[in-house]
């Protein structure tokens, strides 16, 4: 069966919204070893049943997290998580700056002042330019990157770069 689920492309789908179980070996509850429609790579579904199982069964928090492998500040944050945004919630939300927080509109003006005034400037020294004006560091490359429109390559993604050094 789990070759089968594998196959289906489920654990990459999984994968890619922030879904996948790191460790769906750890769910011991039976419905999730004896029901094809419980799947314990799921990791929204094992952080719902797990709540299900303690607000509607009657379950302690601590045999809930031992039933579906989570600890107890797992099941603290899907419990107020989902009280506050309902089953979307339960998704793992990314990590890190949430888009180019140091490429504000003045820089990004700035290195397309600089661009235009003199051609010949090459990453690195339009990055020790925008140092030099507004205190902050931006690799060579991010520069590249934005003015050739180009998006940050992701591991394990193949993208061709278009862009060429000034």
């Amino acid at each position: 069966m789990a070759a089968a689920q594998d196959r289906d492309g489920k654990q990459e789908a999984l994968r890619k919204q922030g879904a996948l179980n790191p460790k769906p070996e750890q769910v011991a509850d039976p419905l999730f070893h004896r029901d094809p429609f419980f799947d314990p790579r799921d990791l929204v579904q094992v952080k719902y049943e797990m709540l299900r199982r303690v607000e509607q069964d009657g379950h302690t928090i601590s045999q809930a997290c031992s039933i579906f492998g989570l600890s107890r500040p797992s099941f603290y944050q899907a419990q107020a998580t989902f009280q506050h945004e309902g089953l979307p919630g339960l998704v793992r939300k990314k990590r890190g700056p949430r888009g180019r927080h140091k490429l504000t509109p003045e820089v990004l003006e700035f290195v397309s002042q600089q661009r235009q005034q003199e051609a010949s400037l090459n990453w690195r020294a339009l990055s020790e330019r925008v140092k030099g004006r507004f205190g902050i560091k931006i690799h060579p490359r991010t520069l590249e990157r934005v003015a050739s429109g180009s998006k940050k390559k992701r591991h394990g993604a193949k993208q061709e770069s278009s862009a060429a050094k000034p």
